[in-house]
């Protein structure tokens, strides 16, 4: 006979305590992406020692910014147990908006557009959250919409970029050359990590993404909760679309469009269950590094880059499948 404790992490059989299932599956979801990190980076600097140098590890955390941006704020629609499929055509009209903007509006072009995908999520969210639409269907039919206006903006076309606008998105600061990018993605990281530790926000997305019910009859916040979770992924999708155009000197409306499948690969990667309730920052971090660490590796092995995206399925199969909550789902259709 079983017993367990207050925590519900321990079960006694016998003499010894063990783990128990769900205790098992936290573990293996904090430690595995860590060892699978850890691996690659390992098999990377075996092949090609100039992978560890400084300059090749600041170019990979460089590229891995747009990715980071976008799947730090997708992963509070994915704790809350909702799913944004609209960030990178999201990100793809900022580009397109940005570049068509700045000659206009200058620096102040980059807030706007902010603020313009800002009101796009808050549309999806509240579709979602008022008119009880599934999270999948709206952001689906979102990522048609804005990939829309982004043709429509652009007249199915790349428009350049030029000047000094979007300089503080590609620039090297101090004497290691660390990339602008970089020191900003690592500012907003840490802003999501300070909020989510020293406000009722990680509790309150926690809870909704575990058991909704109960969460509303704790008292949270759940209609704004999930609606501000929406805002802030499409606020992020809109920034690192910014963050594009400043390293591509241009705006286009598929620029971002790739970045879906690698956005949610990272983020179930890192450990974040795609059922809700369980996850953070520090996974999504560890994914992000995880997708970014594994296309070097493949570039590095000569592996063609038509074969990313089967890569990057396989991998989001395989993650779902490690992460799911199956307590929440007793018939998977």
């Amino acid at each position: 006979m079983s017993v367990t404790d207050k925590t519900g992490a321990f079960s006694r059989l016998g003499d010894g305590p063990r783990l128990t299932q769900s205790a098992r599956r936290q573990l293996l979801l904090t430690v595995m992406p860590v060892i699978v990190l850890a691996a690659l980076v390992a098999a990377i600097a075996i092949a090609n020692p100039n992978f560890l140098r400084a300059s090749s590890i600041w170019t990979v955390l460089d590229s891995a910014v747009p990715l980071m941006i976008l799947a730090s704020g997708a992963m509070l629609v994915i704790l809350v147990g909702g799913i944004d499929l609209s960030v990178a055509s999201l990100a793809s009209m900022a580009s397109v908006l940005v570049a068509l903007w700045i000659p206009a509006l200058g620096g102040w072009a980059v807030p706007v557009v902010i603020i313009v995908c800002a009101l796009a999520g808050l549309l999806q969210g509240a579709i979602h959250v008022v008119a009880q639409v599934p999270s999948f269907l709206v952001t689906l039919g979102g990522l048609a919409v804005w990939s829309g206006v982004a043709l429509l903006a652009s007249g199915a076309s790349t428009i350049p970029v030029s000047g000094t606008t979007l300089d503080w998105t590609f620039t090297r600061v101090g004497a290691w050359n660390v990339p602008s990018a970089v020191l900003i993605a690592a500012a907003l990281v840490a802003v999501f990590a300070l909020v989510l530790a020293f406000t009722p926000v990680r509790r309150w997305l926690i809870s909704i993404g575990s058991s909704e019910p109960a969460a509303l009859m704790a008292g949270a916040p759940v209609t704004q909760t999930k609606i501000a979770a929406f805002v802030v992924s499409a606020a992020c999708a809109g920034f690192a679309g910014i963050m594009l155009v400043g390293r591509t000197f241009s705006g286009a409306p598929t620029l971002a469009d790739s970045l879906l499948l690698p956005v949610v690969a990272a983020i179930v990667v890192g450990g974040t269950a795609i059922t809700g309730g369980f996850g953070g920052i520090g996974r999504t971090i560890v994914g992000v590094l995880i997708i970014t660490v594994l296309r070097v590796g493949l570039s590095v092995a000569g592996v063609d880059s038509s074969y990313e995206q089967i890569f990057y399925g396989v991998l989001v199969i395989a993650a779902v499948a490690m992460t799911i909550d199956r307590s929440k789902l007793p018939f998977v259709k």
